[in-house]
């Protein structure tokens, strides 16, 4: 798409002959004769492009281009040289600028140059554009629910967001905590910064060490060169540490330091690395339990315990049932099946009366799963997995034979949605792969 280009150069025949080439690959020009006029232009609009000669009457392109980054990030520039030569060619560069060129010799590569730019500059919107949808998907009002639990849980999480205090969020498994996590650093002062997650129970204490840490080259075996850790890719940032009860306790003390000196040595390293960085973690185990039982140092607990949110259980919540439902619902059926647009009340009834062991991902899972096997315009009780039917005391009396004609039933309905696949037949299904193939043998499913 052509953009606004100026075009900063005292020769007013070159000035002019740029301006027609430039314009007639429609792009919309203006020109400026020296760095006092263009910051006029500059002042009154945005330009998407700059060209500009290095050597001007009242100043040097090259010394200007660091300013120009810095008033207006989203500006490239293209520094145009009559004397080009390789010293000021990397300053030019370092200083920001797009591309450094000879004037004559390069004038073929401009609108080249100019299509890069604005290719660039496209691409840098369209990532801010995602960065600010991810950030509306993950604040606060996207936190479902009209409980007093979770209203009071938000509240706690709306007021610390601001601070730069570390957070620990304790709840189930499936609550939510990741979410409040990302909420939590999107209402901060740090929501243009990096937000870096972890969980700390799918790694081993070296691997974790490592990621967490960094590690310099030739610090173990494999490490061929120098590599970042979390704690440093999330500088300026916020580090969620999802669940920290599964950390080992020798990492908990390199945590520790970081939480009260703001500095780590990085594995094979022998001085410390300075980072500014909010660390938030979630546990669903008790930490003092941990403590008490040796697995959790009792320091780093008292510092992470300064400020606690509790997130409640579904069960807890079940008022917020037909709300996430209904939520799920809309994001779901657009893409699985879109002739459902209802939820039965019995179908509200039982999911009610459920025990939601796995939380809200839980709940999320079986809207999918109940829109996947569903026939009509509306969820129904016959829509639910059989594990629902132990929910319900009129059921309990159903004989083996019932119970499995309803799985077989069932996994033939998501195997045929999934077109055989049977890696994601396991997944909605929410069973091992070696279960699904166990129970299509014992039900002689093809």
């Amino acid at each position: 798409m052509p953009g606004n280009i100026l075009i900063v150069d005292d020769e007013e025949k070159l000035r002019s002959l740029l301006t027609r080439i430039i314009k007639l690959e429609g792009y919309s020009v203006r020109e400026a004769a020296d760095l006092k006029s263009a910051k006029k232009l500059l002042d009154k609009e945005l330009f998407d492009v700059i060209l500009c000669d290095v050597k001007l009457p009242d100043g040097n392109g090259i010394d200007i281009v660091q300013d120009i980054k810095n008033k207006y990030p989203s500006t490239e520039v293209i520094l145009l040289t009559a004397y080009g030569n390789i010293a000021d060619g990397v300053q030019a560069m370092k200083n920001g600028a797009f591309d450094y060129i000879t004037k004559g010799d390069d004038n073929e590569k401009i609108i080249p140059l100019l299509g890069r730019a604005i290719e660039k500059i496209n691409l840098k919107k369209r990532v801010v554009q995602l960065e600010n949808q991810f950030r509306k998907n993950y604040d606060f009002d996207h936190i479902l629910g009209e409980s007093n639990l979770i209203h009071e849980a938000v509240s706690l999480a709306r007021k610390v967001a601001v601070t730069d205090a570390t957070v620990l969020l304790n709840g189930e498994t499936g609550t939510g905590k990741e979410v409040f996590a990302q909420a939590i650093h999107n209402g901060s002062k740090r929501n243009n910064k990096p937000f870096v997650a972890l969980n700390c129970s799918t790694l081993n204490k070296e691997l974790l060490e490592s990621e967490l840490f960094g590690h310099k080259e030739g610090a173990f075996t494999g490490a061929s060169k120098d590599k970042k850790g979390l704690i440093e890719e999330a500088h300026t940032g916020t580090l969620f540490l999802d669940e920290m009860g599964e950390m080992h306790i020798d990492l908990q003390a390199k945590l520790l330091r970081v939480l009260e000196t703001r500095e780590f040595i990085k594995v094979g390293d022998t001085r410390s690395t300075l980072v500014d960085v909010r660390i938030i973690v979630a546990t669903n185990k008790n930490l003092l339990n941990e403590v008490a039982a040796g697995k959790f140092r009792e320091d780093l607990f008292y510092r992470l315990n300064a400020f606690t949110i509790s997130l409640p259980s579904l069960r807890d919540r079940k008022s917020d049932i037909p709300i996430l439902a209904k939520h799920f619902l809309n994001i779901y059926s657009e893409k699985t099946n879109p002739q459902v647009t209802a939820i039965s009340k019995d179908f509200l009834d039982a999911l009610k009366k459920h025990a939601w062991k796995g939380n809200i991902r839980e709940l999320k899972n079986i809207i999918e799963r109940s829109l996947i096997v569903s026939n009509g315009t509306e969820l129904t009780t016959a829509d639910l997995p059989m594990e629902f039917s132990m929910d319900d005391p009129k059921t309990t009396t159903l004989s083996a034979f019932d119970l499995a004609s309803v799985e077989k039933l069932h996994i033939q309905r998501v195997l045929n949605h999934t077109k055989h696949n049977k890696t994601e037949t396991a997944r909605l299904l929410n069973i091992g792969l070696s279960t699904l193939y166990r129970k299509m043998e014992e039900y002689n499913i093809q």
